[in-house]
């Protein structure tokens, strides 16, 4: 539902749509509002038009009720009524490409990443790890990259914690930061993660970008979903940990655009204050960072939340289109905080905006959007244009036969586990590995191929070969921004 060359948000009050143009959707954008006044269903739109324009959409099914765009919908009511009053909108129930994701492998493709991937920075946020155990942590990962030790899940991890414990030289210089008590908090961390169910979540074979980003054949862009419905109540931090992830390897494997038509992809990370909650100050910082220069990749970044004041202002500052639903004031407090909402509005004579986000109804809301040269527009209020998918949740059997007939299946469903740092280590735990030291002058142009294989190959396997072909000509790898491994396909 979408116009050629612009997104169609919904009606104004003279009952023409207000759009934005495709160009600029890679500028992020807000969908928030109070419980209960329409901000999953303004998703749903949104992740319908993405997939129109060929744009590929991943999302967070927060309540479980958002895979029903898989299916067609069956407009009734109030939502037949606001579409008979958007004639201009060509509206056509229909479903759209869904694949369905489930940390657990419960509901969805099992969806996981590796520890080698996922990096330090991320994994001591998500362990909520001390200063002095991020830093033992950090030099436990220099060995296993210098080594060519592949962490791939927990018990890999486990098994390199205990192997440096008992063998500390290995760690060279860094020795005095990995400490007994410092091991013995690590493996109590990592026992609490699995739990919490997490274990799941590391390994073989991982989520590789380039099957999100695959267009279907009638170009439209493929909707994923991660059911997160459990998830985000029962291991919130492993919900946000995953996202920053995935934000980070979009970032580091992604290449520049610079003004494209449209995005490649777009993220919707519901209850988005997850994601800052709790995080220290390097790994904000860093979020900030790739928040700001993401958008040159062609990924727009939609928090949902429900207040604005939930994400930080640095990265408020950098959203482009702002979908406000209605909030509710009560306290002086959430009096405050509503003005401030109104304030992030550019002002319309027509109306008072503070008071008018108290009167929105269900499926309204408060939008700015970006005009053609990038500047922001006199908010609107605006009636979202509804979903032509169905409102609501599919049923086991809908989402059973969505699983068989997915383009993935069978891919990611059987888990590996091959020869990594757990079998290495335990089969030779009266070997000496070299002690860890810096990387020699002589090894540097070799490294340097070495790196520039690993961004020309795809496969999960073909990379780690290349990593451990440039650990055993003794060059440390490379880490990005959030503290995954550079490399992957290029795009």
């Amino acid at each position: 539902m979408s116009a050629s060359n612009e997104l169609i948000i919904g009606a104004g009050t003279d009952g023409q749509p207000i759009t934005q143009p495709w160009k600029l959707a890679n500028r992020h954008g807000l969908v928030a509002g109070a419980t209960g006044t329409g901000k999953t269903v303004t998703l749903q739109h949104l992740a319908e038009s993405f997939s129109d324009a060929g744009v590929a959409v991943f999302a967070a099914d927060i309540k479980g009720d958002l895979c029903g765009i898989g299916a067609a919908g069956n407009p009734q009511g109030k939502v037949a009524e606001r579409i008979a009053g958007m004639p201009w909108l060509n509206y056509q129930a229909k479903a759209y490409p869904v694949s369905l994701w489930d940390v657990a492998g419960q509901t969805g493709h099992p969806l996981r990443t590796t520890l080698s991937e996922m990096g330090p920075l991320l994994l001591g946020n998500l362990l909520e790890l001390t200063d002095s155990q991020q830093a033992a942590l950090f030099a436990a990962f220099k060995v296993a990259d210098q080594q060519g030790l592949l962490l791939l899940d927990l018990k890999d991890l486990k098994a390199l914690l205990g192997y440096l414990k008992d063998h500390p030289e290995v760690l060279g210089e860094d020795q005095a930061l990995f400490t007994g008590a410092s091991s013995q908090a690590l493996l109590r961390r990592l026992a609490t993660l699995e739990q919490q169910g997490a274990e799941a979540f590391f390994g073989e074979p991982a989520l590789q970008l380039e099957d999100i980003l695959r267009l279907e054949p009638d170009g439209r862009g493929r909707i994923h979903l991660l059911d997160a419905s459990k998830l985000v109540h029962e291991a919130p931090k492993v919900y946000a940990t995953f996202l920053l992830w995935l934000l980070s390897e979009l970032f580091e494997q992604l290449p520049e655009r610079g003004d494209a038509d449209k995005p490649v992809l777009a993220l919707f990370f519901d209850e988005a204050h997850l994601l800052f909650n709790g995080t220290p100050k390097a790994l904000h910082d860093r979020l900030e960072q790739v928040v700001r220069l993401i958008r040159s990749k062609g990924v727009g970044v939609y928090f949902v939340t429900q207040s604005p004041g939930d994400l930080p202002d640095d990265v408020l500052a950098q959203l482009g289109l702002r979908i406000q639903h209605g909030l509710r004031a009560f306290t002086a407090k959430e009096q405050k905080s509503l003005r401030a909402v109104a304030d992030g509005f550019r002002p319309n004579p027509a109306f008072d905006t503070l008071q008018v986000l108290t009167e929105l109804g269900i499926g309204e809301a408060l939008v700015g959007t970006l005009e053609e040269k990038g500047t922001p527009s006199m908010v609107q209020r605006v009636a979202i244009a509804p979903p032509q998918s169905r409102i609501g949740p599919l049923s086991e059997a809908e989402r059973a036969a969505l699983i068989r007939s997915s383009p993935l299946a069978g891919r990611y469903d059987k888990p590996i586990d091959r020869e990594s740092a757990y079998e290495r280590l335990t089969g030779r735990t009266d070997d000496k590995m070299a002690p860890s030291q810096a990387p020699a002058d002589s090894g540097s142009n070799l490294g340097n191929m070495a790196g520039e294989l690993l961004g020309s190959l795809a496969s999960q396997a073909m990379k780690t070969v290349v990593r451990q072909a440039a650990n055993q000509i003794g060059r440390e790898l490379v880490r990005g921004l959030m503290g995954s491994l550079l490399g992957g396909k290029r795009r």
